[in-house]
C-alpha cells in the first residue's frame, strides 16, 4: 500500500469505473490547459493513454480536452487542496483533492474524518516524502527494473499493485526526465504523477484483522468522494 493506497478489488465495484473516469477527466482538463494537442503536450498525452487503457468513451475524452483548453466557453476551475490526518488506529493519511468548491470539500472531509482524526497542515506531512511516482511495465523480456532505475535517474523502485508493473520513485523535479528516459530501458510508462511516500510505514501485520478492516473501510470512503483525487496512507506492504 505504501506509496499510494488503492482499494483491493476496486475494479469489481459497480461504480468503480465511473469514479475512475471522473478522476481522469479532472486530470485531462488540467493537462489540457497547456494545449489541446497531445503531440506538444506530454502531460496530456500520458493522461490520454491512461484514459484509453481503461476504455474511456472517445466523446468523454474529447469533451474533457476541449473543456480544459477553453474551447467550449465553459469556465472550469479546479483547486488543488491537500488534507492531512489519521485513519483509525493512528495510520497517517495524506488526501489530495481537486475541487471546484473548496467549502464543500472541506465540509465533506470533516465528516469523513470523524472515524479518524483530521489534522491541520503539517500534522503528518513530516512523515511523508513528496516524490515523483511512475508506474511502468516492461516491453522486453530482458528489461531489468534495477538497471532501468539507475540509467533513467530514478531514486528507487518497487513492485506495483498490478502484476508486472513497477513503480519508479523520483525527485519531484526529475519526474518528466525519468518518464522520458524509461522507454529506452524497455519500459512503457502507464502513469506519472507527484505523490507522497511514507517514511515510517506501519506494517499491516501489526494491526488485527478487525482494525485493518476499519482502516481499509475508512480509506475506501475517502477514495469514493468525488473531490478526492489520490489517497496516500502510511501503510507498508
Amino acid at each position: 500500500m505504501g506509496a499510494q493506497w488503492k482499494a483491493k478489488h476496486k475494479d469489481l465495484a459497480a461504480n468503480a469505473k465511473g469514479r475512475l473516469f471522473g478522476k481522469l477527466v479532472k486530470d485531462i482538463v488540467i493537462a489540457a490547459r497547456h494545449g489541446a494537442d497531445p503531440a506538444s503536450n506530454a502531460r496530456l498525452r500520458l493522461v490520454m493513454e491512461q484514459a484509453r487503457k481503461v476504455s474511456m468513451p472517445k466523446d468523454t475524452l474529447d469533451r474533457a480536452i476541449k473543456k480544459g483548453a477553453g474551447l467550449t466557453g465553459e469556465a472550469v476551475h479546479y483547486e488543488h487542496v491537500v488534507y492531512e490526518g489519521f485513519a483509525p488506529h493512528r495510520v497517517p493519511v495524506m488526501v489530495e483533492c481537486l475541487t471546484d468548491n473548496v467549502n464543500r470539500a472541506a465540509s465533506e472531509m470533516r465528516v469523513l474524518f470523524r472515524k479518524g482524526q483530521l489534522g491541520s497542515s503539517g500534522t503528518v506531512a513530516w512523515d511523508f516524502d513528496h516524490v515523483g511516482m511512475i508506474e511502468a511495465e516492461p516491453t522486453r523480456k530482458d528489461a531489468d527494473p534495477e538497471v532501468a532505475a539507475i540509467e533513467a535517474g530514478a531514486q528507487d523502485f518497487h513492485p506495483g499493485h498490478e502484476e508486472g508493473v513497477t513503480v519508479f520513485l523520483t525527485d519531484p523535479t526529475d519526474l518528466d526526465l525519468v518518464s522520458r528516459a524509461l522507454p529506452a530501458q524497455g519500459f512503457t510508462v502507464l502513469s506519472s504523477k507527484l505523490g507522497y511516500k511514507p517514511r515510517n510505514p506501519i506494517d499491516p501485520a501489526s494491526l488485527s484483522a478487525e482494525h485493518l478492516e476499519e482502516v481499509e473501510a475508512f480509506l475506501a470512503a475517502l477514495d469514493a468522494n468525488e473531490d478526492v483525487q489520490n489517497v496516500f496512507a502510511g501503510l507498508g506492504g
